[in-house]
């Protein structure tokens, strides 16, 4: 009956500790978002870059998961979060250890207490031990500590699955840029090859007296000007194969091509609920994670108030000759207990604890700062895609527009009517009014990357197990 007892106090008291206990705080989550689609559909957890219905950005995607070296660095921070949860919590249980010692000594005769007559001198030792220390966690110390370092390992599981989810967004955004960039090319030059043409025809007009030098110089300015856009659009992609390749993991150069930017498929919009994005975003379960470690820190420094209880125990043998080592005289034991416990520590612990609850206040304003940053990410994602897509209708009814205009200019200065002039001036709108299509059908591409960045989702679960997910965090103790 008195080892029940002993056995239900010990139960109780290992099940205190100080501190308080983690509550997620109430946060205010409006009901819907302003900008919301009402064609959104629930695809947030499915592999949306696969919409796009371009295998080579699916194969790129996927090498990226798997050899992109940010990953592989918070890889590495997961396990080293890993070693110190298992370092922390490993007081929780007792600590066994061993050692031996063997020697040969020879004591002085010419001391004040000679030798006794009988004892060897010099004469050999033999030990061999083993002991055992286990600091009892009443007051939850440990536990807390153990609290603390759990969630720093799972706030590094979701750092990583953050990182994996800018990856993909990155990837998706720039590839799709960069389609965008070689369409714009493509125009750049063919309307190079066609001022090519008009400034050789004008010089041998010029050459027979049919046209002054003035329209000479207009062809070759409109030349010039398409020569210099294909020279910077040339760098911008040299820039951004160079960018993409290291999101892929590998040395600068060439990235491979799939469709053209008009062959590429709109993915869906994606739907969701603002209090969904607690669950959904890794970057607010890294948040949450930070509080609840910050939380847990409050505890550990307010139980260094209260006593420490060890205890220590020791077994082993003892002897002059090895040959005796392992015989029952030559046994030796001792067990015992130590209380420990502050008295005045001139505000070491009380410092220790305003430090840590400061700091819980300041990972409680850093969480709700990350809620509603996040949802100003999806209304700002929301608000840009649609606005793309309006923006991107007006240009193509621009660009149709200017090229009648052109087409109407070409035919009355052929027929007389009107001055070249009047062509230079249709071109000139009509040249960069197709770069501005292509770039804002780029971009309305890129922001449902954008937007499905903004919304996280279970597609960061499917794109972890495209990268090899880590081990998981150990059971909470």
């Amino acid at each position: 009956m008195r080892r029940l007892l002993v056995l239900t106090l010990a139960t109780l008291l290992a099940g205190c500790m100080i501190g308080p206990d983690y509550h997620r705080p109430v946060v205010e989550t409006p009901s819907s978002f302003i900008y919301e689609d009402k064609e959104a559909r629930a695809t947030a957890d499915t592999e949306w870059w696969k919409q796009f219905q371009d295998p080579v950005l699916d194969a790129l995607i996927s090498d990226a998961l798997t050899n992109n070296k940010n990953i592989k660095i918070a890889a590495a921070n997961i396990e080293q979060a890993s070693g110190f949860l298992t370092q922390t919590r490993s007081p929780l249980f007792p600590q066994l250890g061993y050692g031996a010692d063997a020697g040969r000594q020879r004591l002085s005769e010419n001391n004040a207490i000679p030798v006794s007559p009988g004892i060897n001198n010099p004469q050999d030792y033999f030990q061999l031990f083993g002991g055992a220390s286990w600091e009892l966690d009443l007051w939850g110390h440990v536990r807390r500590l153990s609290e603390f370092a759990r969630a720093n390992l799972l706030a590094n599981q979701e750092a990583r699955r953050g990182v994996i989810l800018t990856l993909v967004a990155a990837v998706a955004g720039d590839y799709l840029q960069l389609r965008g960039l070689d369409e714009q090319l493509v125009i750049s030059k063919r309307n190079l090859a066609a001022y090519a043409d008009s400034v050789k025809l004008f010089e041998l007009q010029f050459q027979y007296g049919q046209i002054s030098m003035l329209n000479v110089q207009q062809a070759r300015t409109q030349y010039e000007t398409a020569a210099a856009t294909i020279s910077q659009i040339e760098s911008q992609i040299s820039q951004l194969e160079n960018a993409l390749s290291i999101l892929l993991g590998r040395n600068p150069g060439s990235i491979p091509r799939g469709k053209t930017i008009h062959q590429l498929a709109s993915p869906a919009v994606p739907a969701g609920l603002p209090s969904q994005l607690l669950e959904r975003r890794p970057d607010l379960a890294q948040a949450e994670q930070n509080l609840i470690a910050a939380n847990a820190q409050i505890g550990a420094a307010k139980a260094l108030y209260f006593p420490t209880i060890s205890l220590t125990g020791n077994f082993g043998f003892a002897s002059e000759n090895l040959s005796d080592l392992f015989k029952g005289p030559s046994k030796l034991w001792s067990y015992g207990g130590s209380i420990t416990g502050p008295i005045f520590t001139a505000g070491a612990i009380s410092g220790q604890v305003r430090q840590s609850e400061a700091l819980q206040k300041a990972a409680l304003q850093r969480y709700e700062a990350a809620i509603q940053s996040a949802f100003a990410d999806v209304e700002n994602a929301l608000v840009i895609r649609q606005k793309l897509a309006g923006q991107l209708l007006a240009q193509e009814r621009l660009v149709k527009a200017s090229q009648e205009y052109e087409q109407l200019a070409k035919l009355q200065y052929d027929g007389g009517y009107a001055p070249y002039l009047t062509v230079l001036s249709a071109q000139q709108q009509l040249f960069p009014a197709e770069l501005t299509l292509t770039q804002l059908r780029a971009s309305l591409l890129t922001s449902y990357a954008n937007l499905y960045k903004a919304m996280g989702g279970g597609w960061v679960d499917a794109a972890d197990r495209l990268a090899g997910t880590p081990p998981a965090a150990s059971p909470r103790l």
